[in-house]
């Protein structure tokens, strides 16, 4: 039986890509795979009213805007009944920051200020004084200023409307204060713990033993596979900040867990170039079903007591491409097959169900993700 162009493409293809060499991985900070432990952001959230707006404000729906504007107006010695007001260049926002390490009080921060009632923009809006509050319920800062926007939001009488970017959501660029500091002190610290972000032994490993070669001495050790021990050495007579900065330039070649992830929804597939696929034969063709409705006319014989009526009548074909079964000898690596199967012009959707046969039949080392 002779070969098939399209097999003849796939033997040419996959002869050339076992040529192909994988390269290896580059080395990678500890800073860019790690974590110092205890030194994180924390969260900090706030309520408050965005004012001075054009209009675009929350409407009478929003009761609790008009509460907390009534609350504010009272906490200045000015009465005012809830029910009574009716303005729409108020909204009630949600404010949120990050407190980064080692912030001081009187450092400036940004924030995200969101819409929560039926605001249409927060465009040209002022956010009032807001207190932010940590996980304890504490205060750490004080939140005030212009916001920026970005977008737009502009309706006319007749229903018509023009909207550019999110129009309720602004930044809030260096209007947060902070006014009470994390405790967190390193000064007098000599051992530290490095929390890996992907756990792995292997890079674990790796990771003690780079450090240990770039001081020269016994300085780290793995406990854990997500952890790493560093310790100042005894006759280290620099600072700790000094020490950790030397740490965290230490490359690092981490070690990749062989994964495959397809979103079906979207036709993507994303792959490490650790996986590898052992020796199978692949066979995989396309069948197309169309369905073509057509009307027509049912005419009664001259004469005759029949009626004229109409017929829908529908066309039904199906067309399956030819394909023959071609052997890959492994390993190959599925960066190296796709490469091969992208010059043959195959589809997003084949590749997805050809590494899904694959993975079935057993000859794909890698952990398969269909998200």
């Amino acid at each position: 039986m002779a070969v098939s162009v399209l097999m003849r493409r796939v033997l040419l293809a996959l002869a050339s890509i076992l040529l192909l060499l994988a390269s290896p991985a580059a080395a990678i900070r500890v800073k860019d795979i790690a974590d110092v432990k205890g030194v994180r952001g924390n969260q900090l959230i706030g309520y408050g009213l965005v004012v001075g707006l054009a209009g675009t404000g929350d409407k009478n729906g929003a009761s609790f805007t008009t509460g907390s504007l009534a609350s504010v107006l009272s906490g200045m010695g000015i009465g005012v009944d809830p029910q009574s007001l009716q303005v729409k260049n108020v909204a009630a926002v949600l404010v949120t920051a990050d407190l980064p390490p080692f912030a001081r009080g009187g450092s400036r921060l940004d924030a995200v200020v969101s819409s929560l009632g039926d605001a249409s923009s927060l465009q040209g809006g002022t956010l009032a004084m807001t207190p932010l509050y940590g996980s304890d319920g504490e205060i750490y800062a004080i939140s005030q200023g212009a916001l920026s926007v970005g977008g737009f939001s502009e309706g006319g009488g007749s229903g018509s409307s023009v909207q550019k970017n999110h129009p309720t959501v602004g930044r809030l660029v260096g209007g947060v204060t902070v006014e009470r500091e994390l405790p967190f002190e390193i000064e007098d610290r000599r051992v530290f713990e490095l929390a890996l972000r992907r756990v792995d032994f292997t890079t674990a490993n790796r990771m003690a033993l780079a450090i240990n070669e770039d001081f020269g001495v016994p300085v780290a050790f793995s406990p854990d596979p997500g952890t790493i021990r560093v310790e100042l050495p005894d006759d280290w007579d620099r600072s700790v900040v000094d020490f950790m900065a030397a740490v965290e330039v230490v490359d690092v070649e981490p070690d990749e867990v062989a994964r495959v992830v397809i979103n079906e929804r979207t036709g993507t597939v994303v792959m490490g170039a650790a996986v590898n696929i052992s020796t199978v034969a692949v066979s995989h063709g396309a069948l197309s079903v169309s369905i073509r409705a057509f009307n027509d006319v049912s005419q009664p014989a001259p004469f005759s007591d029949g009626e004229t009526l109409r017929i829908r009548n529908e066309d039904v074909s199906a067309v399956e491409e030819e394909s023959g079964l071609s052997v890959i000898g492994g390993p190959v690596t599925v960066a190296e097959l796709v490469r091969g199967l992208n010059a043959m012009g195959v589809t997003p959707r084949d590749l997805i169900s050809i590494l899904q046969a694959v993975h079935a039949a057993g000859a794909l080392s890698a952990e398969l993700e269909i998200m």
